[in-house]
């Protein structure tokens, strides 16, 4: 089972997973890196578990 949307291959710090998301709905990835790491500091959300699951299910980058 994949997700459609392709990690980053240009704009990645660990597997490209924020910046994937964030090119594939034209945001900032800085913005969208932020708003994760506020996310994965509150209580509740798991946020290196779901980074790590979505890193598997992402597509991978393009070599070309």
């Amino acid at each position: 089972m994949h997700i459609p949307v392709k990690r980053s291959k240009d704009n990645q710090i660990l597997g490209g997973v924020i910046a994937g998301f964030c090119e594939n709905f034209d945001w900032n990835p800085a913005i969208g890196r932020v708003l994760y790491v506020i996310l994965t500091l509150t209580p509740g959300f798991p946020g290196i578990i779901v980074y790590l699951i979505l890193w598997m299910l992402m597509e991978k980058p393009d070599m070309n």
